[in-house]
């Protein structure tokens, strides 16, 4: 696992430049947090949709690939349920089901009260290719 860990810290270069921190990862889970900063901010001054999307995508992409074979996201679909507006946002996901070539998961994210900000359920293809880890 810290291989998986190491890779996604290093590669996933969008997740990181929007603040993204991998905390853990194990076979069909991971944990990511991102700290609210005002780029993160939309019109209202609330967290932008998208960067809650992109704290919840990373946290998925670790869970899915934590298998060594390389898996991309082929349906999302997620439920805002509460506006954020300052402090850290986590995002856990957890494997619902897995195939040779399909993956469910799925992604809650929360505050800092604990209070739940969006769902995710989230379906990944696995391709015949192993994650380039080193």
């Amino acid at each position: 696992m810290e291989k998986i860990k190491k890779f996604f810290q290093t590669a996933d270069k969008f997740a990181a430049y929007c603040g993204c921190e991998l905390l853990d990862v194990g076979k069909g889970t991971s944990k990511v947090q991102m700290k609210i900063q005002p780029h993160h901010l939309n019109g209202y001054g609330s967290v932008h949709g998208a960067a809650i999307f992109t704290l919840a995508d990373f946290a998925f992409a670790a869970a899915g690939n934590s298998h060594g074979q390389i898996a991309v996201a082929i349906n999302v679909s997620v439920n805002f349920v509460k506006a954020a507006k300052h402090g850290i946002l986590t995002a856990v996901a957890a494997e619902t089901s897995v195939s040779p070539k399909i993956g469910t998961y799925n992604i809650v994210v929360t505050d800092d009260t604990g209070d739940i900000v969006a769902t995710f359920q989230c379906m990944a293809y696995r391709k015949n290719e192993p994650v380039p880890v080193k």
